[in-house]
């Protein structure tokens, strides 16, 4: 943490609000991320064990303090306004009151859920992880899911990449961060060089900063999955400038991507469309296009929500329910997907938006059956979700939207909402509740039939 421009120092045992500070995580040049403990314990939908990330105001000059306040800003309006799977989540933001530490007084203090590390130091211990694939499928969607609400992260790397404790992936730093107006977000003046196309790497800049586009994000992206699938980057350059020199050169038709023999052939037909030189040619290539090919890179599946067999050699066909509306009382939706041969699906992500998702294997692998409703009876009807009568649920995703009355989703080995066998000496009399946005493994032989929303866990 010493040594770096613009980090802020706190103490160990420093209280904002009722988080108190503990070590150090992360610290950068705008902020710095601390571990965090609740003093009060876990409240509702608050975890106790948190990240504070800490947005200097002190000691600067008035410009400065005015652009790293419009950081801030731009950050938490960001985490505010989007929820998605992808994406750190944020409980709360606070602003420091203690005029006795100049340095402190008037900082902004996020607080957000923690990671266990990120892309970056895990690259730094293995340099090609053998889940580069999946993680990559998972950041792609995280991309997708930023411009689909209208926002450029602007400065995607692995740093920014953060893994969480059940292997799945958040982005997360999002003081580059802006919202499309038209066709362009204004950005601040800042980048990562090795990430920026070629086109930013020297360009013009009005008061609002400068003008970027999703495009941006999609070279980032290419360059990142060249990095995490080969351990080098696209472009020739032993230093971050000598790969900036090179870059511009190949938006000027003078050098060429220097793309690892090692990287397998649909990644690198990816990594050639989102490195296309100008941001025209780019253009072409949106999120959902690129996730798409990503995905299928990747060997994953999304969401059931495909109306189809995937294809290829795929067997043992699953049924998997999307009750959309039951509790208005709305016909149960069947649609299908598949398991592959060569092993269980991936990944939490396939869960659709505004459901609950129990899956057949540990983080949210294998098997899967979703809602947006309750279900009094899992095993009713056309298999509602049958691989569950004689197999225990493993882990689970609450992807709901909040609502009133519906903070969390609890769930029962009875039929009709009702506890059965041991459940009856449980205090709560329910086989276990998962609050809103979380997911993770289920400890125990968990076997739940039925399942209701509830206004909390």
């Amino acid at each position: 943490m010493t040594g770096l421009p613009h980090s802020v120092p706190v103490p160990p045992g420093y209280r904002v609000g009722s988080w108190e500070v503990r070590e150090p995580l992360a610290s950068g040049a705008f902020g710095t991320v601390y571990a965090g403990r609740h003093t009060g314990g876990a409240g509702a939908g608050r975890p106790r064990e948190v990240a504070l990330k800490f947005l200097p105001t002190g000691t600067h000059t008035p410009r400065r303090l005015r652009h790293l306040r419009e950081m801030a800003e731009r950050e938490v309006e960001l985490l505010r306004r989007l929820r998605s799977p992808r994406l750190i989540r944020m409980y709360d933001a606070l602003t420091v009151d203690d005029p006795d530490r100049p340095e402190l007084d008037g900082a902004t203090v996020l607080v957000l859920e923690r990671a266990e590390g990120s892309l970056d130091a895990l690259l730094r211990r293995t340099p090609v992880p053998g889940s580069g694939p999946a993680l990559l499928a998972q950041i792609c969607e995280g991309l997708h899911q930023l411009h689909r609400a209208g926002w450029v992260h602007g400065d995607l790397k692995p740093a920014n990449v953060l893994l969480m404790k059940d292997g799945s992936v958040r982005l997360g730093d999002f003081n580059m961060a802006a919202e499309l107006e038209g066709t362009h977000a204004y950005a601040p003046a800042f980048a990562t060089p090795d990430y920026t196309p070629p086109e930013l790497l020297w360009p013009e800049y009005g008061e609002r900063g400068r003008r970027t586009r999703p495009t941006a994000d999609i070279w980032a992206f290419g360059v990142l999955t060249h990095l995490v699938l080969t351990d080098t980057h696209p472009l020739p350059g032993g230093s971050a400038e000598a790969r900036c020199d090179a870059a511009v050169r190949y938006a000027r038709g003078t050098e060429e991507l220097r793309l690892s023999p090692g990287l397998p052939e649909p990644w690198r037909e990816i990594v050639t469309a989102c490195l296309a030189p100008t941001h025209e040619r780019r253009a072409g290539l949106g999120s959902a296009a690129l996730l798409r090919r990503v995905e299928r890179a990747a060997g994953t599946v999304r969401s059931p929500r495909l109306p189809r067999l995937r294809p290829r050699a795929w067997r043992r066909p699953v049924l998997v329910i999307t009750l959309a509306g039951a509790l208005l009382g709305a016909a149960a939706t069947v649609t299908y997907t598949s398991l592959r041969d060569d092993g269980p699906t991936y990944g939490y992500h396939r869960c659709p938006p505004d459901s609950v998702c129990f899956f057949s294997e540990e983080f949210g692998m294998g098997r899967m059956c979703s809602w947006q409703g309750d279900d009094p009876d899992w095993l009713s009807g056309d298999e509602t979700c049958g691989w569950t009568r004689d197999h225990p649920v493993k882990s689970i995703f609450n992807n709901g939207v909040e609502a009133e009355g519906r903070g969390g989703v609890a769930y029962y080995r009875g039929r009709d909402f009702t506890p059965a066998g041991v459940d009856r000496t449980r205090t709560m009399r329910r086989t276990g509740c998962t609050s809103m946005r979380q997911q993770g493994n289920l400890a125990g032989s968990y076997a739940p039939l039925s399942h209701r929303w509830v206004p909390n866990c």
